[in-house]
């Protein structure tokens, strides 16, 4: 499968930036993700490279053109990014960081449902704990593909979650959460296109619904869960690098951040990411 990239894109820098993922020892110019397809039927392995100004890749699994545009999703790559270099010709702070960072896009969870489940299972741990023990149960309980150069494991499908009543490293109250992570799943209402067509406000309001879900594993579920191009996170970091890279003399409030963030429309969260990984990447150099 191949598809068109719409603007500017280097999938070597994004892997600089965001890694983790599997290189088959005979591709290693390419990445493979494994995931559970939206829908619920099958799970699915996708093998991407680019060349030039087009991804190419491989499904391994049922799904075949769902889980092709799932991948794409998950990279950023199924929207318009024709008009991103556009934001940085009318705004020097970010064509500073467009060019510094290759036009980094965010790279999002396979899926909201992923999203949920990965908060819910790393809450109170460190990061790096969290995604051993997802690793974990995708080896335990998801669909293996055994493919060219390397073996890759999808987290396990929602109705294969929800009959799960011991997860290793996982406690009774996570489970519980990640029940009904698994419920809503089935039932829809963790929908990547649905949330992505819901006002902001009312998508944040509807996975809150889910227990253990407030405020800040709302946004992020429907931020890098589902995606939303054009929304603008309220986090310290972001709100911290805005402040030093436009020479505030302070970190600004949540509505002066959403008044320099205007400008960035209609790549509002795509121009975030860039504040957020130079700002982290400033304190790392810092520390």
């Amino acid at each position: 499968m191949q598809t068109r990239i719409a603007g500017p894109y280097d999938m070597a820098r994004q892997n600089e930036y965001f890694g983790g993922w599997v290189r088959p020892a005979d591709q290693p110019r390419s990445i493979v993700m494994a995931f559970p397809v939206e829908g619920w039927r099958h799970s699915a392995a996708v093998v991407l490279h680019q060349r030039g100004d087009v991804v190419e890749g491989t499904v391994h699994g049922a799904a075949g053109e769902r889980a092709w545009q799932q991948a794409l999703a998950a990279l950023s790559l199924d929207e318009d990014g024709s008009g991103y270099p556009a934001v940085g010709e009318a705004d020097p702070v970010i064509g500073a960081l467009q060019a510094e960072h290759a036009y980094l896009r965010p790279v999002l969870f396979h899926s909201p449902y992923e999203a949920a489940c990965a908060f819910v299972i790393a809450h109170r741990l460190r990061i790096t704990q969290g995604r051993a023990i997802r690793a974990r149960i995708a080896r335990l309980h998801g669909e293996a593909f055994e493919l060219p150069g390397a073996t890759v494991h999808a987290f396990p499908a929602p109705q294969v979650l929800r009959r799960l009543t011991e997860l290793p490293g996982v406690n009774a109250e996570k489970i519980s959460r990640l029940h009904g992570i698994a419920d809503a799943a089935l039932e829809g209402r963790l929908d990547r296109t649905r949330l992505r067509a819901m006002p902001l406000a009312e998508a944040y309001a509807d996975v809150k619904r889910l227990r253990g879900i407030g405020d800040f594993f709302a946004t992020a579920i429907v931020l890098r869960g589902a995606g939303r191009t054009d929304a603008l996170p309220d986090e310290p970091i972001t709100r911290a690098g805005i402040g030093r890279l436009y020479g505030l003399p302070h970190d600004p409030s949540p509505a002066e951040a959403a008044r320099i963030a205007e400008r960035w429309a209609p790549y509002r969260m795509w121009c975030s990411v860039l504040i957020h990984a130079t700002e982290r990447r400033y304190r790392a150099m810092a520390a």
